[in-house]
């Protein structure tokens, strides 16, 4: 299958700019990060597994589709 055009493959960000105007500094490293979501989703197995499924649309279809038929 041919990809479409203009396609981006690849979403690379490069804070300098935003480290130097804004004197922004990440709060964790990438490591320490991935360690920390990895760690998340094992504790929150439950959570991740209804979204999986799609069993939280009955939720959002309950909650906000009264709201947005009216």
């Amino acid at each position: 299958v041919k990809d479409r055009p203009g396609h981006d493959r690849r979403y690379a960000v490069k804070p300098y700019k935003m480290m130097a105007e804004l004197n922004w500094r990440p709060e964790y490293s990438f490591e320490e990060g991935l360690r920390q979501t990895i760690e998340w989703y094992s504790e929150n197995e439950e959570w991740w597994k209804r979204v999986k499924s799609g069993e939280y649309q009955k939720y959002y279809d309950e909650w906000y589709g009264k709201r947005l038929a009216s």
